[in-house]
C-alpha cells in the first residue's frame, strides 16, 4: 500500500515539474536531439527531398553518458562522383521550374542531406525529411503532421535505403532510389512505398552468370560487399551460376567498416586460387579496398568480373590489375545541358553551403576565406576554372547512375502534375499527401530525352545493361568501352547480346581460361567424376550412330532418319535430296526442249493463221488444226511441271496436266483422222454420211473424250492424290525425293485411256493409208501415232527401272519425243508447202489435178 501511494506521489512531482516547464506546451510536438541541416537546398510550394553517400564515413564518438552526444556528422573524403549525382537532382529540379509543360506555375523546392552511406545517419535523414526543421510544432491533431516532402530521392546504398523503406512505408512517403539495387527491395510487403530507376539485382545477376556461361569460365571465385547489397547480389547469382552448371572455388565477404585482419585474409585467399575468374560483387568503397591491398602483392593475372556499382567507377581506373575486366553496367547516356550547369558555379555560390565551398576548396586547394586558412592553404584568387578540373564531378562522359537520378526526379515531378494539374491549369494551393504522390508514381510513364521512365508492380523498371569492358587506350589511358547489350524487355532467349571481337581479357585479347576440367570436344559427352562438383569430369566418346555437336555435352543423341553422322561424330549430316532440278544440265536441256516446243507450235499457229484462207489450211480442218496445235502447246508446257521440287500442288498438277493434255491432242487426232475418212466415204455417190460428222459433231467428240480423262482425273485426285516422298530405301546415303502416284490405279488408268485413244486413232489412219496422195492426211497420222505408241510402249519398262530424279526425266522425255513426233509428222509438210512451196498451196495441188514431189 505504501508503495503505490510513493508511485502516484512521484508521477504527480513529474507532472508539475513538466507543467512549470513547459506550461501551456505540454500538448505540443517537440523535435528531440538538434535539426540536420541540408547539405543543399531551395523552398519551393512542393518539396522533393534528396539522400545521396557523398561521404564515406560517418564521424564516431565514445559515448561517456554524462554529456549530450554530439549530432551525427560525416567525415572522410568526399565522393565527387556522389556530389554530381546530387547536382543532379538540382538541375533536374531547376529544369522543371522552367518548363511550361510541366507542373506550369509551380515550384519545385528541394533539400538534399549527406547520409554518409550509414544507416545511422540515413535513419535521422529520413526523420529529418519527413518532419521538417521544426523544433517544435502545435498541432491539434496531435502531432499528425504531414510529411515536409512529397517524396525522396535516394539513397545510393542498399542497406541504407532498406532503413528508409521501413521507415517511409507505414507513412506511404514514397522513396525513389537511383543506386539501390538489392533484389530484396522488389519486396512489396516490407518495402511498399519503395521505387527505383535502376534495375534490381535479380537481373543482373541473371545476366552476370549468362555472361560468365558463355565465355566458358566454368571454375571461378566470388567476392562480394558483407552488406545487404553485395550478400543478396551474391546469393542470387550462386543461384544463377548453379542453373548454368557453374562451380565455385570459394565465395568471400568483406566490409569496408571491418578489421583489416579481415581484408587481408580475403586477399590471400585470392592470391592462392587456382580459379583465374572472379566475379566482385562489392560496393564502390568496399572493391577500392580491396584493391588497394591486392596492389601490395599482386596475385597472377586474373579476369574480373564487375557488378554495377564499381565497374563504372572512375576512382577505380587507377588499379591496373583489372585492366580487361567486364561487367554490366547502366546505359551511358546524355543530359543536355548538364554539364554547363556543373561548370557553372563561382566561389560566391560556393560559400553559400559547406558542402560546395568544401568541395571547391578540396578541388584547387586554396581556401575561399580571403586569408590563409588553418589548414596551411593558401586563399583563393579568382582564376580557379572548374573546365580544367578532371575528376569524377567534371567528368559528364559516362552519365550512368547521374540519369538514374534525372529520371527519379522526372517520375515526382509528373506524379505531382497529375496531383495538382488538370487540362487548364495547375493549383499550388491543394494540400498534397505523400500518399497521393505514391499511388501516382505507379502510374507514371514517361519518356524524357528518349529514356522511358515507367515502374512495375514491383517498383522496378525495365532491366537494360550495357556490357562494359576495361580497355587499354593508345595513350596508355584505361577506357570503358561497350561491347555487349543486355534487355530483359526482349523475347526469352534474345535478351543478352555481345561483341566479342572487341573484347579485352585480363590485358590481353586471348580469352583467359578458368576450369575444374577441359571442355569435352564435339564427339565426346561429359561423366563426371565420384565425389567432385559437376564441372570436374571425364569426356567419353559418343557410341557408334550417336553425335555430339557442342563442347560440353552431357549426352549424345542419335542423327533423325534422313541424316547421317560424320566420322568425328559431331554432325548429323543431312542426306543430299535428289529431284530434277532447274539448275542442273538435265534439267536445262529438257526446259529448252520443252519451251522450244512450245514456241515452235505458237510459231505454226501464227503461220497457219495468216494463211488460213489458203487451200492447205481449209483442206485439213483448220478448226481441229488450231485446237491440236494448242493441245500440243500445252503438252509441251506440261512437261516443265516435272522438273523442279516436288511440292504437293505440283506433284498433282503434273499427272494431270499431263493426261488431260494429251488427251486433248490425241482426240484432235482422232477427228482429224475420222474426218478424212468420213470426207473419202461422202464423194461415193449417195452418201451423206458427213451431215453426221460435221464441225458440231467434232466438237463434240473432242469435248467428250476430254470429259471422260477430267473424270478419271478428278476421282483420282479426291480418292488419293499424288503427294511428294522422301523415299530413303532406294540408296542409304541419300533421299530421292519423288511424287508419290497415291493411287497407282489412277495413274494406269490415265496412262490407259491416253493409249487407248491412240491405239484406236492408229487403226483409223492405217485404214486410210491408201487414199489419194495429195490429200492423204491418214498416212502422216499413222506415222505420228506409230511413234506415240512406240515412245509410250518403251516408257513403261524405262519408267519402272530408272532410279531417281531419272524416273522424272524419262517421263518428260516421252512427253517431248511423243509430242515433237505429232507435230512434225501432221504440221511440218503443210508448213513446209506454205513457207518454201506456196506455189504448191492451191486447190489444183490439194486435188491431185497437178502432181507433186513428195516431200
Amino acid at each position: 500500500m505504501c508503495n503505490n501511494v510513493l508511485l502516484i506521489v512521484t508521477l504527480q512531482c513529474i507532472i508539475t515539474l513538466l507543467y512549470v516547464v513547459y506550461g501551456n506546451r505540454l500538448g505540443t510536438c517537440i523535435l528531440q536531439g538538434d535539426p540536420q541541416p541540408p547539405v543543399l537546398f531551395d523552398e519551393g510550394d512542393f518539396i522533393i527531398g534528396g539522400a545521396f553517400s557523398i561521404h564515406y564515413y560517418l564521424r564516431t564518438e565514445k559515448h561517456t553518458y554524462t554529456i549530450r552526444p554530439k549530432s551525427l556528422e560525416c567525415s572522410g573524403s568526399m565522393d565527387f562522383r556522389e556530389l554530381r549525382f546530387a547536382r543532379v537532382l538540382q538541375f533536374a529540379i531547376q529544369e522543371i521550374n522552367n518548363s511550361s509543360d510541366l507542373l506550369p506555375g509551380i515550384k519545385l523546392g528541394y533539400r538534399i542531406y549527406d547520409s554518409c552511406g550509414s544507416v545511422p545517419m540515413a535513419v535521422k535523414v529520413s526523420f529529418q525529411l519527413a518532419n521538417g526543421l521544426d523544433l517544435i510544432f502545435n498541432d491539434t491533431d496531435s502531432c499528425s503532421k504531414s510529411a515536409a516532402v512529397a517524396a525522396l530521392v535516394g539513397e545510393s546504398g542498399s542497406t541504407p535505403s532498406i532503413s528508409i523503406s521501413r521507415l517511409y512505408g507505414p507513412f506511404g512517403i514514397p522513396q525513389v532510389s537511383h543506386y539501390a539495387t538489392c533484389a530484396c527491395l522488389s519486396d512489396k510487403r516490407q518495402h511498399p512505398t519503395f521505387f527505383r530507376t535502376i534495375p534490381s539485382d535479380h537481373h543482373q545477376a541473371a545476366a552476370l552468370a549468362r555472361m560468365v556461361k558463355r565465355f566458358g569460365w566454368t571454375w571461378i571465385g566470388a567476392v562480394r560487399s558483407d552488406s545487404d547489397y553485395g550478400n543478396n547480389g551474391m546469393a542470387s547469382f550462386l543461384k544463377a551460376a548453379e542453373e548454368e552448371g557453374i562451380c565455385v572455388e570459394y565465395s568471400e565477404a568483406y566490409y569496408r567498416t571491418q578489421p583489416r585482419s579481415k581484408l587481408k585474409r580475403v586477399a590471400d585467399v585470392i592470391r592462392r586460387s587456382t580459379a583465374r575468374v572472379i566475379v566482385a560483387f562489392l560496393a564502390s568503397g568496399d572493391m577500392r579496398l580491396l584493391l588497394e591491398e591486392l596492389s601490395q602483392q599482386p596475385p597472377p593475372p586474373m579476369q574480373w568480373i564487375g557488378s554495377e556499382s564499381w565497374v563504372t567507377d572512375p576512382e577505380m581506373l587507377r588499379f591496373n590489375m583489372c585492366i580487361g575486366g567486364v561487367g554490366f553496367a547502366i546505359p551511358r547516356s546524355v543530359i543536355p545541358g548538364f554539364r554547363t550547369f556543373l561548370l557553372d558555379l563561382s566561389p560566391q555560390q560556393a560559400m553559400k553551403f559547406p558542402l560546395l565551398k568544401e568541395f571547391w576548396e578540396s578541388s584547387f586547394s586554396c581556401s575561399l576565406k580571403q586569408q590563409t586558412g588553418p589548414s596551411g592553404m593558401p586563399a583563393c584568387d579568382g582564376t580557379e576554372d572548374l573546365g580544367t578540373l578532371k575528376n569524377p564531378y567534371t567528368d559528364t562522359s559516362q552519365l550512368r547512375i547521374s540519369n538514374m537520378v534525372y529520371k527519379a526526379t522526372y517520375a515526382i515531378a509528373h506524379a505531382l502534375h497529375g496531383i495538382v494539374c488538370n487540362e487548364k491549369q495547375c493549383n499550388k494551393n491543394i494540400k498534397v499527401e505523400p500518399r497521393q504522390v505514391f499511388d501516382k508514381l505507379k502510374q507514371v510513364k514517361l519518356s524524357k530525352n528518349n529514356y522511358s521512365v515507367s515502374f512495375d508492380t514491383y517498383g522496378d523498371p525495365v532491366a537494360v545493361y550495357e556490357l562494359v569492358n576495361w580497355q587499354l587506350q593508345g595513350d596508355g589511358s584505361i577506357d570503358f568501352v561497350t561491347v555487349g547489350k543486355y534487355d530483359a524487355s526482349q523475347p526469352k532467349g534474345q535478351e543478352f547480346s555481345l561483341n566479342r571481337a572487341v573484347i579485352w581479357y585480363d590485358g590481353s585479347e586471348k580469352v583467359p581460361v578458368s576450369v575444374c576440367s577441359e571442355s569435352c570436344p564435339p564427339g565426346t559427352r561429359k561423366a563426371v567424376q565420384k565425389g567432385r562438383p559437376v564441372c570436374c569430369y571425364d569426356c567419353i566418346n559418343c557410341a557408334d550412330g550417336e553425335i555430339s555437336n557442342d563442347t560440353d555435352c552431357l549426352d549424345c543423341h542419335e542423327c533423325l532418319s534422313d541424316y547421317w553422322p560424320n566420322n568425328e561424330k559431331n554432325k548429323c549430316l543431312r542426306k543430299p535430296v535428289e529431284f530434277l532440278s532447274w539448275d542442273e544440265i538435265l534439267g536445262i536441256v529438257l526446259a529448252a526442249f520443252s519451251v522450244s516446243g512450245s514456241l515452235l507450235a505458237l510459231s505454226m499457229a501464227l503461220v497457219f493463221y495468216k494463211n488460213r484462207a489458203s487451200p492447205i489450211v481449209r483442206a485439213n480442218n483448220s478448226e481441229l488444226s488450231f485446237l491440236l496445235l494448242f493441245s500440243l502447246t500445252l503438252c509441251f508446257l506440261c512437261s516443265l511441271t516435272f522438273i523442279g521440287q516436288p511440292t504437293e500442288w505440283s506433284c498433282m498438277l503434273r499427272h494431270t496436266a499431263f493426261g488431260i493434255t494429251f488427251v486433248l491432242c490425241i482426240s484432235c487426232v482422232l477427228g482429224k483422222t475420222i474426218v478424212v475418212l468420213m470426207a473419202f466415204k461422202a464423194t461415193l455417190p449417195g452418201s451423206n454420211v458427213m451431215k453426221w460428222f460435221g464441225p458440231p459433231q467434232q466438237r463434240l467428240s473432242v469435248f467428250g473424250f476430254t470429259l471422260v480423262q477430267i473424270i478419271i482425273c478428278v476421282l483420282w485426285l479426291t480418292i488419293s492424290p499424288p503427294f511428294p516422298y522422301k523415299n530413303m530405301q532406294h540408296y542409304k546415303d541419300k533421299i530421292i525425293l519423288e511424287c508419290s502416284l497415291g493411287s497407282a490405279v489412277g495413274f494406269w488408268a490415265v496412262l490407259g485411256y491416253i493409249g487407248l485413244l491412240a491405239f484406236l486413232c492408229f487403226v483409223l489412219a492405217f485404214l486410210g493409208r491408201k487414199l489419194p496422195d495429195n490429200f492423204n492426211e491418214a498416212k502422216l497420222i499413222t506415222f505420228s501415232m506409230l511413234i506415240f505408241c512406240a515412245v509410250w510402249i518403251t516408257f513403261v519398262p524405262a519408267y519402272v527401272s530408272s532410279p531417281g530424279k531419272f524416273t522424272v526425266a524419262v517421263e518428260i522425255f516421252a512427253i517431248l519425243a511423243s509430242s515433237f513426233g505429232l507435230i512434225l509428222c501432221i504440221f511440218a509438210p503443210k508448213f513446209f508447202i506454205i513457207i518454201f512451196r506456196p506455189e504448191q498451196n492451191t486447190k489444183k495441188h490439194i486435188m491431185g489435178k497437178v502432181p507433186s514431189k513428195a516431200l
